[in-house]
């Protein structure tokens, strides 16, 4: 089936269920982060396993539904989980939700996720906000044919993660008295971790962080000219700096230790977020 009509059928089955609420903020909670849908007042809940042509989560701390509703009086869109390359999806797939999520009208969107920490100088459980990514993996989510309804051939990423909302979410770290890294996201496809080896690249290369998710969703809303922001919870020190394996387990326990602060984070950040970039 054409994309863009799988799109329209998936705009159709979520705007019915949502009683006529109008999402304007798209937010995606990653490995870990996931209860901070709980805050999310008077909400329609929706799981994946309904949504036609839509992925379903398979990772760990990815509960795998939409929650819609109030969140600091503002209408939010929460995905509980996301989808990765390293799932067996490809990379239009891991992008669907966003297009999903223009399709709704939404023209903000708040990337989160668990990272590996490869600045030396920080420390797990610290949170930095996404700057810029580098990608150096082959595939694109734009790759094919481009669906023109949605954005241009050929655009710009020069400022993917919107340069008002870095510093609106700096100055929620500081009216919350939080402190607040920024840096630049590598992606990494997994599932394995990264080697020591290629940690070393990284850091050479300019990553402060490495994941497995965010930078797809990042192009394609930069195609949809959609305002984004993407902040790192920075789980683990990657490969190679501790002497000690890696494990998901401590992603989810890191996750779990700083979840209040980075909640208390999120809600101040979609508290400030600016108006113009809602309508």
């Amino acid at each position: 089936m054409n994309l863009m009509k799988k799109l329209e059928e998936t705009r159709k089955y979520i705007e019915g269920r949502l009683e006529g609420r109008s999402p304007v903020i798209g937010l995606i909670l990653g490995s870990g982060l996931g209860d901070m849908a709980d805050a999310v007042e008077d909400a329609v809940i929706i799981d994946y396993h309904d949504i036609p042509h839509f992925p379903v989560s398979t990772v760990p701390g990815h509960k795998g539904r939409l929650v819609i509703g109030l969140l600091e009086g503002k209408t939010v869109l929460v995905m509980q989980g996301r989808f990765h390359y390293y799932e067996g999806y490809s990379m239009e797939d891991v992008v669907y939700p966003i297009r999903v999520m223009k399709m709704l009208g939404i023209r903000s969107l708040f990337l989160t996720n668990a990272a590996g920490c490869v600045n030396k100088a920080w420390k797990p459980g610290d949170l930095m906000i996404i700057e810029d990514h580098i990608k150096l993996v082959a595939e694109n989510p734009l790759r094919g044919s481009n669906p023109d309804a949605l954005g241009e051939r050929f655009f710009d990423m020069t400022s993917a993660y919107d340069k008002k909302l870095v510093k609106t979410a700096e100055k929620a770290a500081e009216a919350k008295g939080i402190e607040i890294r920024k840096g630049v996201y590598m992606l990494f496809t997994g599932p394995s971790f990264e080697t020591p080896a290629e940690i070393r690249f990284a850091r050479t290369a300019g990553a402060d962080a490495v994941g497995m998710s965010t930078v797809p969703e990042s192009i394609a809303a930069s195609h949809m000219r959609m305002h984004t922001l993407g902040i790192s919870c920075l789980t683990n020190m990657a490969a190679g700096i501790l002497d000690q394996p890696l494990n998901h387990e401590e992603v989810l326990e890191t996750g779990e230790r700083v979840k209040k602060t980075f909640s208390a984070l999120v809600r101040e950040i979609i508290r400030t977020w600016p108006e113009e970039m809602l309508c």
